[in-house]
């Protein structure tokens, strides 16, 4: 069986790619590429598009290798992905809907983005500026005696992102969810095509709000693969404080909000104050209660003072205290499993095919952890372990992020005590020639992708890909079975980003 490495062979290696490589293929080659997708020995990690051309980045699960195969499109027309890999279908809907790029043989060729209200068509390949004139978007439909639809959405209660669910169901259960997604897109690719790195940063810091840590340090890295930078030490370790920061924030936040949906407030309430008291330490140590704008190309752009290093310990302090006796009052609350356990499963197999990531995935068997897996420094040398369970269900969800509270806990620890002195950052000299680079971090929702190409210090081409690409459809396939009212739980217990996936 070929290799991915053997794979490249097959094309045309480009060389200024790093630190994976890229290789233009053939639509032969293209077609095998999909082929193992469809098998399972490779999982997708990413698939967009240019003007006239496609791109696919791929991972070899048994070896963590990682390549880009790039196929060519005169004619607009590539061979579809996801006619064989399901996880593909909504990136070859968004390629359509940005660059006009047909993906041939697509099962779904409905559109995904636009919403017919740009007033242009195909806005980032040949631009036509009309409006599409598309008939109305159809629903997919459910046969079958007494189903009756309840539409939710796209506004809902509260201050969240927008998005349209569509069920179909017999009395109380769930027969059909159907996402609509799109209304968050605000064009970050577009904006980010003849930006500088200092602009362009910043706009992949604001993909999703509660992940700006994980996308600037993804961007980051990208471009300093591209450039060929090296980050000096101090910057490294800092951006690993930041991202545990990020994620023991957001996962406080989430255990929180999911007891809150089966209408346990008490442990929302005592969560809150938790992540609240980590975004205050955040703030005192950086100025930024969610940590924005402080990765750079190159580094940082904030240093840790003894104050701020106090603030960090004082805040890990008071969760390690307070945090085990939430854990206790979850574990012991009778009602509470009640509304977990067994609710919204996800198969180990649907988690492995659609190669979901974070707590989603580790909740459902798959070992796959960016800090670990890719190993990017200062990870490959710090101690954590990557919680993993096997069921599945909302109950799971929670016991992954509880578990994962208790890593980042001793990751800020460890990086607080090795600490490195020296400079906060690096610049490198603008090279006209172009230079590619690709980035996968670790933030708290899964595995953040960025892809870039630079030319004359600035950007030519991005593409961001959050982990809610591959999450949001398995969220339509746990919901089934499950009663209507289960669903604001099964979707907490995901909480996909409507932003990042919206572009």
């Amino acid at each position: 069986m070929p290799s991915l490495i053997d794979l490249m062979l097959e094309g045309r290696v480009i060389q200024e790619h790093s630190p994976w490589p890229r290789a233009v293929v053939d639509a032969a080659v293209w077609n095998f590429a999909a082929g193992e997708l469809a098998h399972g020995r490779w999982s997708l990690l990413g698939l967009w598009g240019e003007p006239a051309t496609v791109h696919m980045a791929i991972m070899d699960g048994s070896t963590a290798e990682i390549a880009v195969v790039s196929l060519d499109c005169p004619g607009r027309v590539y061979p579809s992905v996801g006619l064989h890999h399901p996880p593909a279908l909504r990136l070859e809907r968004a390629i359509h809907d940005l660059f006009g790029l047909s993906a041939e043989g697509l099962p779904d060729p409905r559109p995904w983005l636009d919403h017919d209200q740009w007033g242009v068509r195909f806005p980032l390949g040949d631009r036509i500026d009309a409006p599409s004139k598309a008939a109305p978007y159809r629903f997919l439909t459910a046969e079958g005696d007494g189903l009756h639809q309840v539409a939710v959405g796209p506004v809902h209660a509260g201050i969240i992102e927008p998005g349209h669910f569509r069920f179909t169901a017999s009395g109380e259960t769930v027969v059909r969810l159907e996402q609509r997604l799109g209304y968050a897109h605000k064009g970050i690719e577009g904006l980010m095509s003849g930006a500088s790195l200092e602009r362009a940063v910043q706009l992949a810091g604001r993909v999703s709000g509660d992940s700006t840590v994980a996308y600037a340090y993804a961007f980051s890295r990208a471009a300093e693969a591209a450039l060929q930078l090296v980050v000096p030490d101090r910057a490294v370790w800092l951006r690993a404080l930041l991202a545990e920061l990020e994620r023991l924030a957001n996962h406080l936040g989430d255990i929180g909000a999911i007891c809150n949906d089966a209408s346990f407030t008490l442990m929302h309430a005592h969560c809150s104050v938790l992540r609240e008291s980590v975004l205050r330490a955040s703030h005192s140590a950086f100025g930024h209660r969610l940590l924005r704008d402080i990765i750079v190309p190159g580094g940082v752009a904030r240093d840790l003072n003894v104050a701020g290093t106090e603030a960090i310990r004082a805040a890990l302090e008071n969760v390690r205290l307070r945090f085990p006796a939430l854990v206790e009052l979850y574990d012991n609350t009778a009602s509470l499993q009640d509304r977990t356990v067994d609710t919204g499963v996800l198969t180990p197999a649907l988690a492995e095919q659609y190669g979901a990531g974070g707590p989603i995935g580790r909740a459902s068997g798959r070992l796959f952890d960016a800090r670990r897996t890719v190993a990017y420094p200062p990870y490959d040398v710090l101690r954590f372990e990557v919680p993993v369970l096997n069921e599945g269900d909302v109950n799971a969800r929670i016991w992954v992020r509880v578990r994962e509270v208790e890593q980042s806990l001793a990751l800020v620890d460890q990086i607080l005590s090795r600490l490195p002195e020296g400079p906060l950052g690096t610049h490198a000299a603008h090279q006209r020639e172009a230079r590619e680079g690709m980035a996968v971090v670790e933030g708290f929702r899964g595995d953040v992708l960025v892809w870039l190409r630079l030319r004359s210090g600035r950007v030519e081409r991005c593409h961001l890909r959050d982990p809610s690409w591959f999450q949001w459809p398995l969220l339509e396939a746990v919901i089934e079975n499950n009663i209507v009212a289960d669903f604001p739980l099964c979707n907490k217990s995901f909480n996909c980003s409507y932003s990042g996936q919206d572009l």
